[in-house]
């Protein structure tokens, strides 16, 4: 059953990161979002075309719809820090979980950080870290700027570590 108004559903979650953790679905998936927030990529297509080495939301089957890993690029090995061959661009332009934490850019609630919670603000939760997430999303439009006035359009081996870092917060570094 797809959340309405009246009948929300709660997802509860499993997984290697996270135990004993539900939310619930307030809006329909892909719909009513912030009106600052307009993220050109869905997690399906992000994860189609390759981010974050294939190393996320591999034990997450549960969670997220099936369709979303049906043209995933996901790691089956087992190195930490997964294949950048995997990415588009085939480069690795991510920092560690630890960076992260570090940083202070990991809650809780999504301990994997921003496309975990892009992922479930995607299917309809809303919570009170949404502004906080959606200003680092506003935040990496200076690399669009970058990627758009330093190379030409289609040219995939300009900047790919920010082509790709841009993927990795759902612009579309392929069509600029």
């Amino acid at each position: 059953m797809k959340p309405t108004k009246s009948t929300p559903k709660t997802v509860h979650v499993q997984d290697s990161m996270q135990k004993n953790y539900s939310y619930t679905l307030v809006e329909p998936m892909g719909k009513n979002f912030h009106e600052e927030f307009k993220p050109d990529l869905t997690p399906q297509d992000m994860l189609e075309l390759g981010v974050f080495a294939g190393r996320y939301l591999r034990d997450c089957r549960d969670e997220f719809p099936a369709e979303w890993y049906e043209n995933a690029k996901l790691y089956t090995g087992t190195d930490k820090k997964g294949d950048c061959k995997l990415n588009f661009f085939e480069v690795c332009a991510s920092q560690s979980l630890d960076e992260w934490k570090r940083k202070g850019w990991i809650h809780d609630q999504d301990p994997r950080g921003w496309f975990q919670w892009y992922c479930r603000y995607f299917m309809g939760r809303r919570t009170e870290d949404d502004l906080r997430q959606i200003k680092r999303w506003k935040n990496m439009k200076r690399h669009v700027s970058q990627v758009r006035n330093k190379c030409n359009p289609g040219d995939f081996k300009c900047n790919t570590r920010q082509r790709q870092a841009l993927l990795h917060w759902a612009y579309d570094s392929l069509n600029m």
